[in-house]
């Protein structure tokens, strides 16, 4: 029993999976992101470039690894392992491979909406301690504009967890099996909020505002190089896996099983769905400023999520 459990944390679907998985997201949404503004994306690094998000993982590592002198270096050095583990720990909660996640329990919900937060507050860290002026204001950035998404983002899952009357994901998953429908029929206006802040969340644009590259060069993330970036981009690439899972599973019914096809198949087709889409918004759209993000969300998105939750609770399901 204790064998078949570390086989299911490090193996499938535990570590080991997920970081496949995360690399074969970026390669889907570099691919796509190409595709639509006209251009061929990875094509050389394994059949048309499957392997190329591995290769750029693997080279960054090997890369030096400079560390400024003015920084605090414990911070510097910590923040790329614990932006890594983060989205790694919480994507066991999810139902992957069926309808309860690995280490699932009451309440997980709301330890998914806290490491959203804690995963910003690292961003922060990550800027701020490399005292460079470019990576200070972008982890000023990212802390606005985590203030300005956080409250209709909570609201938005937490739509869900009233409709299924739990705060377990596996529960909100067996539920719409259950009942033989899925959230974003029952709740669109709660799935596109939910969607918008994802985008936020994941730094894409609309909302790259933190790590603007025409404005202020990389960001928070522009002093660090090396293994540290190749962290910080793993993490991100995680980070991409837990926005579409937590996407699939709340709102598109999660790991279900259909005939014969196996509930991981099917939660794969749903999430590499989810992460098309967020593909496909960042390339159409431009960066929006700062105050046009904080006025957004506060002024359009808060009442509409309030609204949401209004519905619900008359019990008019939307």
């Amino acid at each position: 029993m204790l064998a078949y459990d570390l086989f299911q944390l490090i193996v499938f679907p535990g570590a080991l999976f997920l970081f496949c998985l995360a690399f074969l997201y970026e390669w889907v949404d570099r691919k796509f992101f190409a595709k639509v503004q006209n251009r061929y994306g990875p094509l050389y690094t394994g059949t048309l470039g499957l392997l190329q998000p591995v290769a750029d993982f693997l080279k960054l590592l090997y890369k030096e690894d400079l560390v400024p002198k003015a920084c605090d270096r414990n911070i510097f050095s910590s923040v790329p392992i614990v932006y890594v583990v983060l989205p790694l720990t919480t994507l066991f909660i999810i139902p992957i491979s069926g309808q309860t996640g690995l280490v699932a329990f009451n309440g997980d919900l709301i330890f998914v909406m806290f490491i959203f937060a804690l995963m910003t507050i690292t961003v922060f860290l990550a800027g701020w301690s490399s005292m460079s002026r470019f990576s200070i204001i972008g982890s000023v950035r990212s802390a606005l504009q985590m203030l300005s998404y956080e409250i209709p983002l909570g609201l938005a899952l937490i739509g869900p967890a009233i409709a299924a009357k739990s705060l377990s994901i596996s529960s909100i998953v067996q539920w719409q099996s259950a009942n033989a429908t899925w959230g974003l029929w029952l709740q669109p206006i709660g799935f596109g909020v939910f969607f918008i802040c994802m985008l936020a969340e994941l730094e894409l644009v609309p909302f790259d505002i933190p790590e603007a590259d025409t404005e202020i060069v990389a960001g928070w993330r522009t002093e660090f190089s090396g293994r540290k970036l190749a962290m910080f981009r793993l993490g991100r690439d995680l980070e991409i896996v837990l926005a579409s899972a937590l996407v699939t599973s709340l709102f598109l019914g999660g790991a279900q099983p259909l005939g014969l096809i196996p509930p991981v198949l099917v939660f794969l087709v749903k999430s590499l769905f989810v992460v098309i889409m967020l593909s496909f918004a960042r390339a159409l759209f431009a960066r929006f400023r700062i105050d046009q993000m904080i006025a957004g969300m506060w002024k359009y998105l808060l009442p509409i999520a309030i609204l949401q939750i209004i519905l619900i609770q008359l019990g008019l399901g939307v």
